[in-house]
């Protein structure tokens, strides 16, 4: 066993995250954890890494385990040199280098200090430490990154850090890998050598993810859902079969206690009515009291019970018997809902691309030349660097300019009735600093579009806030699929008759990835997106543009 987790309780304020949720890893396991945004897949992997401990309960590691876990903040480490960066985090690098460069000036003849330097040098072998610096820059190169290996971390795209974080993985000779959401803003180059990586790794694996390639990959998927921790053996298919089977066991034995509470609740109106008459003696209790106080007793065990979550991936929704899918739709758990926009009749040509290159002093691509319809869609392919958000950005930019700054070569041409949005990665930085009422109330302003409050709090419900409770929330201190829901409320807000969206499916949980799947699959206007998620790919369909890389 490498590691067991047995959390009785973990609490952030008034919140109630875990409680008695326990799992076990062992040698080799690849597992990946999901769960519902806010459900504290990210607390756990803190506590996990033992950055967090404000919990009861325990983390227990194997002893002399050697662990590794990837990070996705590295604004402390901006001015490392990547390279540096990789091998002085691999584990005992630092310490043991310190002492094979420093010990031979001062050891002299101290026995300790000659016995640790021994040590150090037998076990910096072991590690195969002495040529790692050699064998992290073939990994860079290999990984078309080898340009970048002198160069400091801060120079780095959000995607090539992540493949920074996956060579240094790759070369920790761990015995247990940590890693939170390693496929976001990947490329598809990365993506592929990451899922290879993943599939031949001789260490355990633990990835926090909703990325179904990867999902597919997996031995064991354990999904933290009604504060517990819940094991499904197997791949993302396997995991999709046991939880349809699970939660339709699930909802039967919920219906079965709901109809058992509204029965209770009827017999104790009835023995409400009947106790007043009761003609019996002083000495004897009256029964429709003792009826009364024993379904009272029955009725506050049942309702303690929390309500259970319920999803079920729309496939296997189809397949469940009529009466249970009935229940289903009741009871299932709230997704966002996207309103439709109306479909356009007529065809027009909403974007011609004449022989686009784009760029800030030269252009990062090669001419593109393309003409989006309405009704079309397109899906933008090409390596990290290469791009694709400033083509996106470039776009976005002459609604106001014809030749924007960006522009360096040929046209983009738009229709005089184009309605455009686009999802990007990042929140804009005018709505970090308000609640997130005030927020949507600005992004409407900004589209010229009249709303009130209600309107509001309608909209903060349809995409999975608390109208009462979010309202104030400064945008900046939501979490990443909390922001990402807020791009999805600007992204159709005004009806767009295009959209735009740069990897949408990052940050999102599965239900959400599918309900966004589905209005996207049916929105009758056009869509242009950037993603390497090939289940959306398959779901979306379109035209592929791909990017090259100017020379």
């Amino acid at each position: 066993m490498l590691l067991t987790a047995d959390i009785t309780q973990k609490t952030i304020g008034n919140k109630q995250l875990f409680q008695d949720l326990r799992f076990s890893i062992e040698d080799n396991e690849k597992i990946a954890i999901i769960g519902r945004n806010g459900v504290g897949k990210t607390t756990l992997f803190h506590m996990l890494v033992g950055e967090d401990t404000d919990y009861s309960g325990s983390v227990t590691f194997r002893k002399g385990i050697r662990l590794v876990a990837t990070r996705q903040e590295h604004h402390d480490v901006n001015d490392q040199i990547v390279t540096d960066y990789i091998v002085q985090n691999l584990p005992e690098y630092a310490e043991l280098k310190h002492i094979i460069d420093t010990y031979p000036e001062t050891m002299g003849e101290n026995i300790r200090k000659i016995t640790t330097y021994s040590e150090a040098l037998e076990r910096f072998s072991q590690l195969d430490y002495y040529t790692v610096e050699d064998r992290v820059r073939r990994s860079l190169d290999e990984y078309q990154l080898g340009h970048a290996a002198d160069r400091p971390m801060s120079s780095l795209s959000g995607g090539q850090k992540r493949f920074v974080e996956l060579v240094r993985v790759e070369h920790s000779n761990s015995d247990l890998a940590l890693i939170d959401e390693p496929t976001n803003h990947m490329d598809y180059v990365a993506k592929a050598a990451f899922l290879k990586w993943f599939a031949n790794a001789k260490q355990a694996v633990v990835v926090i993810t909703h990325d179904r390639d990867l999902l597919q990959k997996v031995a064991r998927i354990i999904e933290i859902k009604d504060l517990t921790a819940h094991n499904f053996p197997g791949n993302y298919d396997a995991y999709l079969q046991q939880n349809a089977m699970r939660t339709a066991s699930d909802l039967n034995e919920y219906d079965t206690v709901q109809r058992r509470i509204v029965n209770i609740k009827k017999q104790i109106q009835y023995a409400r009515s009947k106790k007043s008459s009761w003609g019996g003696t002083a000495d004897k209790k009256n029964p429709f009291v003792v009826m009364e106080e024993r379904l009272l007793r029955e009725l506050k065990e049942l309702e303690r019970e929390e309500r259970p979550t319920f999803w079920i991936d729309q496939e296997s929704v189809s397949a469940l018997r009529p009466k249970l899918e009935e229940s289903y739709q009741k009871h299932k758990a709230k997704t966002i809902h996207i309103s439709r926009v109306s479909h356009e009749e007529r065809k027009r040509d909403l974007i011609k691309l004449d022989d686009v290159q784009a760029g800030y002093t030269s252009p990062l691509f090669t001419p593109i030349t393309a003409t989006i319809e309405t009704g079309e869609r397109f899906r933008i392919i090409g390596r990290n660097g290469a791009g694709k958000t400033t083509l996106i950005k470039t776009i976005m930019a002459c609604l106001d300019d014809p030749k924007p700054a960006t522009l360096l070569h040929g046209k983009v041409i738009l229709d005089t009735k184009l309605r455009i949005n686009t999802y990007e990665q990042e929140i804009d930085d005018r709505l970090l600093d308000m609640g997130l009422g005030r927020a949507v109330e600005r992004i409407y302003d900004d589209y010229e579009l009249a709303v009130n409050r209600e309107e509001i709090m309608r909209v903060l419900s349809s995409f999975l806030f608390d109208p009462y409770g979010d309202y104030e929330q400064p945008v900046a201190n939501l979490s990443g699929g909390q922001k990402a829901r807020l791009q999805l409320i600007k992204l159709f807000a005004n009806k767009p008759n295009l959209v735009i969206l740069d990897e949408p499916t990052n940050h999102l949980d599965l239900p959400s990835i599918e309900e966004l799947e589905s209005a996207l699959a049916q929105y009758k206007g056009s869509l242009v997106y950037v993603s390497h998620d090939s289940y959306l790919a398959e779901h979306l369909g379109g035209t592929d543009l791909t990017i090259t890389p100017a020379a």
